[in-house]
């Protein structure tokens, strides 16, 4: 029978802080769905946040189902994507909110006029470099984000926030020295997002992913930050040990002035008629007319252009034709590619890391060459930066931005 009852009327109003309007409208990003964003994602809803994204590039794995309560085994069976099936049971757990699900990487196949539009980001990873990322977007979005991490009984949760503390910043020589590897290796990125992977329980991510709902709660309930009602974890880091049960929180507050992830995208310039199903000539022209500009140059900051690979040892060439994101997929289909490591020094890829007037692709498509829907264009042009969006994208996330 159906019911005409406001989701948690009962229950939510006799919590004194709690406003009903500021939760059903909210709009909060979880990257990551395993074992963490189960549980994140699964209090959100239960909370009724009205609007989530669901991120996680990762399928539904047998070793999931002891720590995951949102899969089942008949989603291992089918190989069904964990973001697809999360967003899928949430809105099964309570299904007045809006779920949208991203079966992609958080930084390539995410754009950022997605970030933007959050209230806040929660982070249920479980790599340095997503970790890394997902810093770096947020910090350009200008929203905060709440980390989590679990091991097998202690975990942590850190609040980030633009101008308080970073957690580049806070990274240790040798966690940087090992970033530093990873990420300079062409087209390897995401395989080594699965890297420092640790056994877990569920007991332990329920009981961080609460910590990062609570906090998120908070944020979404801003007023109560500002008169003191609550106190925040921005700045701080909250550490449980499950083994000798205790609880600390210390000050987490390094912001160093030199970082690569404190750059802000301010200025953001929504034009309507700019999509990633544009072609790079259409954009051009687009962009230029936008900004009354009569020289524009796009960067491409999160994914590299591909559009030939060279074997060193016989100078024999490809054509992948992909993004730098999606090179490690063709190498892998490529007989005659597979078993040579760019790591040795057997590869070399002509790159793109600058599109202007004289890319000799015109007719591809934004989407093609790696830019995301809805995403923001890092663009030079004769008076100096710009920030443009795809607004025209939001037809892409209609369950989230309907107008």
């Amino acid at each position: 029978m159906a019911t005409t009852k406001t989701w948690g009327e009962e229950v939510y109003p006799l919590l004194s802080w709690f406003k009903a309007d500021k939760v059903k409208n909210a709009k909060v990003m979880v990257a990551g769905a395993g074992a963490l964003g189960n549980e994140a994602l699964k209090n959100l809803a239960l909370f009724g946040v009205g609007n989530i994204v669901v991120i996680d590039f990762d399928k539904i794995e047998y070793s999931n189902l002891t720590r995951s309560v949102l899969f089942r085994p008949e989603d291992a069976d089918k190989g069904f994507y964990k973001a697809d099936i999360a967003a899928k049971r949430i809105k099964e757990i309570n299904p007045t909110i809006n779920v949208q699900s991203i079966c992609g990487n958080l930084a390539t196949d995410v754009g950022l006029g997605v970030y933007r539009r959050m209230d806040v980001v929660l982070g249920c990873l479980d790599s340095l470099i997503a970790r890394l990322l997902l810093n770096r977007l947020c910090f350009r979005a200008g929203k905060p984000w709440i980390d989590g991490g679990i091991g097998d009984l202690e975990g942590e949760v850190n609040g980030y926030r633009t101008n308080v503390n970073c957690f580049e910043c806070a990274l240790t020589k040798e966690e940087e020295s090992e970033l530093q590897v990873r990420m300079s290796c062409a087209g390897i990125t995401r395989d080594n997002e699965n890297v420092g992977r640790v056994a877990t329980t569920p007991v332990i991510a329920s009981m961080i992913a609460a910590i990062q709902v609570q906090e998120a709660m908070k944020i979404i309930h801003e007023q109560t930050l500002d008169n003191g009602t609550f106190t925040s974890l921005i700045g701080k880091m909250f550490h449980y040990d499950g083994m000798h049960p205790a609880v600390e929180i210390y000050d987490s507050a390094i912001y160093k002035t030199d970082c690569l992830s404190h750059e802000q995208w301010n200025d953001i310039i929504e034009i309507p008629n700019l999509s990633a199903d544009n072609t790079v000539a259409q954009a051009l022209r687009i962009i230029k007319k936008a900004l009354q500009v009569k020289e524009i140059e796009i960067t491409l900051r999160n994914d590299k252009f591909i559009d030939k690979i060279v074997t060193k040892s016989d100078n024999k060439k490809f054509y992948p034709m992909l993004p730098d994101s999606k090179v490690h997929q063709y190498i892998d289909a490529s007989m005659e590619l597979k078993d040579i490591s760019f790591l040795e020094g057997g590869l070399y890829q002509n790159e793109y890391k600058d599109i202007d007037k004289t890319f000799p692709y015109p007719d591809l498509t934004l989407k093609q060459i790696g830019i995301p829907y809805l995403d923001v264009l890092q663009v030079i042009t004769e008076k100096g930066y710009a920030y443009v969006e795809l607004s025209a994208d939001k037809k892409h996330y209609k369950t989230l931005f309907p107008s």
